[in-house]
């Protein structure tokens, strides 16, 4: 691989811990159940990836410029390369009061997020609560199991890959269309009412142009016109109409007759 391709890849991820493996993420569903760490609202399957782009691991980044489409490999990732060592100066003493300013209710294991810093409950004490801003993964050695299914290499199919990369949704309802100077991208209707939409699009853009191509970037929402009654729909509706009006016609000569009589009573 080089740095710069899009590929789907699937990958079981374990921490090495006193000897034993603990299987802490997975693109396989079946793997996932099997070992407690199923979530129902992630997407599983092979997953989207840019090759060096600095969103993985250190460590798997560099395994993947060393692998190759459809070879399985296992790899071994100290900490260094991971998510670092534990860092001592990262764990934090918080009062009672400057959390409830902030509205958290102090438990052990709970996450939180302090001057925009995520961090964890690690002790609670009268007066005091003891919060871990590590990363969870820190100090820890991981091994991963993976496999490049594809590489991505028509640049259709690499703005699709994208979309699913950044956004994830209806990813088969989109419709890209290349140009000489431009990308126009129609986009399914969900994108017309989810505020994740309004973020995730500039995210494409700028991965379409970094790694697809430099090009003007159009997004288009497609609203239908209203359709017209067909001449036969019409047609019946008129002939109901006249079948109406001799009805009407007698309902409304009896009504003026039976005016009439009342009068004539009085």
């Amino acid at each position: 691989m080089e740095k710069g391709d899009i590929i789907r890849w699937e990958y079981e991820a374990w921490v090495l811990e006193n000897g034993e493996e603990s299987l802490i993420d997975t693109t396989k569903e079946e793997l996932a159940k099997e070992h407690g760490i199923y979530d129902p609202n992630a997407k599983y399957g092979p997953m989207v990836s840019i090759v060096g782009a600095g969103r993985l691991i250190k460590g798997i980044e560099e395994e993947l410029l060393r692998a190759e489409v459809g070879k399985e490999y296992e790899v071994v990732i100290p900490p260094e390369k991971a998510y670092g060592e534990r860092d001592p100066k990262l764990v934090k003493i918080h009062s009672y009061r400057e959390l409830a300013r902030q509205k958290i209710e102090p438990e052990i294991g709970k996450e939180v997020v302090i001057n925009n810093k995520r961090g964890r409950i690690v002790t609670v004490t009268p007066g005091r609560v003891v919060i871990d801003f590590n990363h969870p993964l820190a100090g820890k050695t991981l091994k991963y199991k993976f496999k490049i299914v594809e590489m991505v290499t028509k640049d259709k199919d690499k703005v699709l890959a994208i979309i699913e990369m950044d956004y994830g949704k209806d990813v088969d309802k989109f419709s890209v269309s290349i140009r000489k100077d431009e990308i126009i991208i129609q986009l399914p209707d969900v994108c017309k009412y989810d505020s994740a939409w309004s973020m995730a699009k500039y995210v494409i853009v700028g991965d379409i142009r970094d790694y697809v191509a430099n090009k003007n970037v159009k997004f288009v929402e497609f609203y239908p016109k209203k359709e017209e009654k067909k001449e036969e729909e019409k047609e019946e509706a008129k002939e109901k109409e006249e079948e109406k009006a001799p009805e009407e016609k007698k309902e409304e000569k009896e009504e003026s007759e039976a005016k009439e009589e009342e009068k004539k009573e009085n």
